[in-house]
């Protein structure tokens, strides 16, 4: 592996903007509720068909409530199964870099969830491999939606176990990050793609989740090291973000359904053929091959 094929944000597959580069659009009003279906209706016909395509112009905001009411509607479209949740721009970083508000769930496919060590079949992902370090979560019970924010011990006691994990970005526009200049990525179901799991650990409540620390390495060479505490301060932090984003939008988190919590070693471009390895110490690691 030749050092000028791999940066910090690993291949360079991600386009030609770098990263944090994406021009961001000039319109920030709402889209009309016409224009969110046709938008989603471009993403959704891009996922089925495996393609590539540009937001034409005129479809171009970064309305925080539009973004999301595509993701939305994306979803429903595509009538996925559910296996749960992943967290984007969990990290500050990511946020300033991409001009984000703030975080951005989307749904990970059942069918897409494997555990490690994991060969990912080609047929997963349409255009891109982001992969990321990250802390999940399994459910032992549903959160159903309430008035009141769910409390982190609340949330932790809902949970089955934690694990370490990759999960693997995607998405059908066709340069990543001249899109997140409309925040395109989030609207396409926060570029979920895949996830691969660890080993399974329920007394994690034991561990200073916060300062796990992950070595990454692409093809046996180690290229960086992240921490648990990039994802909102702490794994469980996010975790109850993302019950309180789901409750407030009348929504359960449900038994059974991972949440991944967000990048804790930003984004990292792989290419198939690629073998990724994530070191999470005393948690363990998580392998995938790339075919």
């Amino acid at each position: 592996m030749a050092e000028a094929e791999v940066t910090n944000s690993g291949r360079r597959i991600h386009g030609p903007t770098p990263p944090g580069q994406g021009v961001r659009c000039a319109r920030t009003t709402p889209l009309s509720p016409a224009e969110i279906d046709e938008v989603a209706a471009l993403i959704a016909s891009a996922r089925r068909d495996r393609g590539r395509i540009v937001m034409p112009d005129a479809l171009r905001t970064r309305d925080w409530g539009s973004v999301m009411a595509v993701m939305d509607r994306v979803n429903a479209l595509l009538a996925w199964p559910s296996g749960g949740w992943k967290i984007g721009a969990a990290s500050v970083d990511v946020q300033k870099a991409e001009g984000v508000p703030g975080a951005a769930p989307g749904q990970l496919r059942r069918d897409a969830i494997h555990a490690s060590p994991a060969r990912l079949p080609g047929d997963l992902f349409i255009n891109y491999r982001c992969a990321e370090s990250e802390i999940a979560f399994r459910m032992a019970r549903d959160l159903p939606p309430r008035e009141a924010p769910f409390t982190e011990d609340e949330v932790a006691a809902a949970v089955e176990a934690m694990m370490p994990a990759i999960e693997i970005g995607d998405t059908v526009f066709d340069d990543w990050y001249g899109a997140s200049g409309y925040l395109g990525p989030l609207m396409d179901n926060g570029g979920a793609a895949a996830l691969v799991t660890g080993t399974s650990i329920r007394h994690w409540r034991d561990l200073d989740l916060a300062n796990a620390r992950m070595d990454l390495a692409l093809n046996g060479v180690h290229i960086k090291t992240g921490f648990g505490r990039a994802a909102m301060g702490h794994p469980l932090t996010a975790l109850t973000w993302m019950a309180n984003w789901l409750r407030e939008r009348g929504r359960s988190l449900k038994a059974g359904e991972i949440v991944s919590t967000g990048t804790c070693t930003g984004h990292f471009f792989v290419a198939p053929g690629d073998h990724l390895i994530v070191d999470y110490g005393v948690l363990g690691r998580v392998e995938a091959v790339f075919e």
